[in-house]
């Protein structure tokens, strides 16, 4: 039974043209985009429909409210004055994260049956749109995986404990736990994005292990039962895996303070220290990196996918809004110029969500060169879809005016989420750099992407010819300089190659004809007057 609604009729005025919320819906029914790219890439409708109807309620819906406006409290001592370090959440939080813990997030990609990875990138863009801080500390156990994989005895242990589908927030050492999380700490104040220089020691004990003394600037999800991190023992840059809990005590992790961020609220980001801090190598010394790389390149899947979530969140705001609000003697949305601009953000959603569900695809399969794509392609993809982010979320929440600006509305949210991916696991001259190097390095990458993108060829005029525009203008590696627009140029272009064979006709050639053209304006609403709605059907979630 649906609650009685508020007042309308009030002693001075009636409320009326006010469109309100939208109501949760089913994550998975209500995207026909989700399902279209989801399903031709090999996607399990079973399994997927399930997820989107369990991320898709009220009570979850509800619960994300309450984790933001409650967000997390440090609680540095106990009443008697000893170190606690520990972190207070709103049960919104853990009602989230054991939601995600029980439908896979975390453990299904690595679990047997296939189409792992594919089907994760479906929850990250699923779970954001509910809530996005939520989604840091599972990603990161996800992803953590990749990363134990070059040390059996913590994998045996660990590892196993975040296969777990049981989400245990407890203050436990990891033998006590039905199911763990794992967190990340690498940035340091002098270092940032440049991991190289970070000072943490590492200094080996007579057991084989080590104890780490040094500072971390930012410690992602500080309530995780271990982190990976980096610090210089004798060997050179090592990776570690650090316990935050051991046997009968609290190991040498200090919480000096909760970082005040300008979004991201329901998940805590904190300044720690390490003093005489137990943890174990993962590795050979001075691989510290490369051991790392693994872990990031299932990250940026994921912060490829989550401005795609966003995205589709605030557009799906942005829709219910004006096909119910009317101005100037008709509804928004039969107004030709709200239709442009709506439509316009549709391709750049939609597209954000192709590329990075392609790439996902790529990484469930074991072929060399599909590998060495999707490390090219994830970077790829993260770095064109959150340059996206941000004005397709600013244009969401301009179309409802004041009300979009609000607290009320979730707009404000989505817009202080936009920026973040962008910089967690590289920031965008990182990320082009990144892209030069693997197509440098990586023997296979570049005639892979090659393929990639012939094998698009022959479906759409323009896009043949911005691929050859491309190749022409860089028949070689640009020079440094050039790489933001280089990867720009190439990221587009993956995009055409994957809406071309998993989007219906009428949004492939649309993308292709305003993201690859030279004659398309620079602000959202340069689509022409082809046939818009069509593209606007994308957005209608009556299911």
């Amino acid at each position: 039974m649906a609650d009685i609604p508020a007042r309308s009729d009030l002693e001075t005025h009636s409320v009326h043209n006010q469109p309100g919320v939208p109501a949760p819906r089913d994550l998975w029914r209500s995207d026909a985009a989700l399902q279209d790219h989801a399903l031709a890439l090999g996607g399990s409708e079973g399994a997927l429909a399930s997820v989107g109807a369990a991320y898709g309620t009220a009570e979850l819906a509800q619960a994300a409210l309450q984790a933001r406006r409650d967000p997390p409290r440090l609680i540095s001592h106990d009443a008697a004055g000893r170190r606690l370090d520990e972190v207070a959440f709103h049960p919104g939080y853990h009602q989230i994260l054991s939601t995600g813990v029980q439908q896979g997030y975390v453990a299904g990609a690595w679990e047997t049956g296939g189409g792992g990875h594919l089907a994760h990138a479906v929850h990250v863009y699923m779970l954001t749109q509910v809530e996005p801080g939520c989604c840091c500390p599972l990603t990161m156990s996800y992803a953590a995986q990749a990363a134990l994989a070059k040390a059996p005895e913590l994998q045996a242990l660990w590892g196993q404990k975040l296969l777990s589908r049981r989400y245990d927030p407890r203050v436990r050492p990891v033998t006590e736990k039905a199911g763990v999380t794992m967190g990340m700490a690498m940035t340091e104040k002098q270092g940032g994005s440049d991991l190289r220089r970070s000072e943490t020691r590492a200094e080996a004990d007579e057991d084989g292990l080590y104890r780490l003394y040094g500072h971390k600037w930012f410690c992602s999800a500080p309530m995780s039962d271990g982190f990976l991190t980096l610090a210089q023992s004798d060997g050179g840059l090592s990776a570690f895996m650090v316990p935050r809990w051991l046997e009968g005590e609290r190991n040498g992790i200090s919480l000096i303070a909760l970082k005040p961020k300008l979004g991201n609220h329901a998940n805590a980001s904190a300044e720690i220290e390490f003093d005489d801090a137990l943890a174990a190598r993962i590795g050979d010394e001075g691989a510290g990196l490369s051991v790392i790389m693994q872990m990031v390149h299932h990250t940026r899947l994921d912060t490829a996918m989550a401005p795609a979530g966003l995205m589709r969140a605030a557009l799906r705001v942005a829709y219910h809004w004006v096909c119910r609000r009317k101005a100037f003697g008709a509804t928004l949305i039969d107004q030709p110029l709200m239709q442009a601009v709506l439509a316009d953000l549709v391709l750049d959603a939609e597209g954000a969500l192709a590329l990075g569900l392609h790439m996902a695809q790529l990484m469930d399969n074991p072929d060399a060169d599909d590998q060495a794509l999707a490390r090219l392609g994830v970077a790829l993809a993260k770095f064109l879809n959150n340059k996206r982010c941000v004005p397709v979320v600013a244009e969401a929440l301009e179309m409802l005016g004041g009300s979009g600006y609000v607290e009320r509305s979730v707009l404000p949210m989505l817009y202080r989420e936009a920026p973040l991916n962008g910089l967690w696991e590289g920031a965008s001259n990182v990320i082009c750099l990144d892209v030069l190097r693997s197509l440098q390095k990586l023997p296979r990458a570049a005639p892979a992407l090659a393929a990639y993108l012939d094998s698009a060829t022959g479906r759409d005029p323009l896009f043949d010819m911005a691929l050859r525009i491309h190749r022409k203008r860089w028949p070689s590696l640009p020079e440094e300089a050039e790489a933001r627009w280089f990867a720009e140029s190439l990221a587009s272009l993956m995009t055409g190659a994957a809406l071309l064979k998993t989007a219906p006709q009428v949004i492939a050639e649309a993308y292709v004809a305003t993201r690859l053209s030279s004659t398309r304006g620079s602000i959202a609403g340069a689509v022409g007057t082809r046939d818009l709605r069509h593209i606007l059907h994308r957005l209608d979630a009556r299911a």
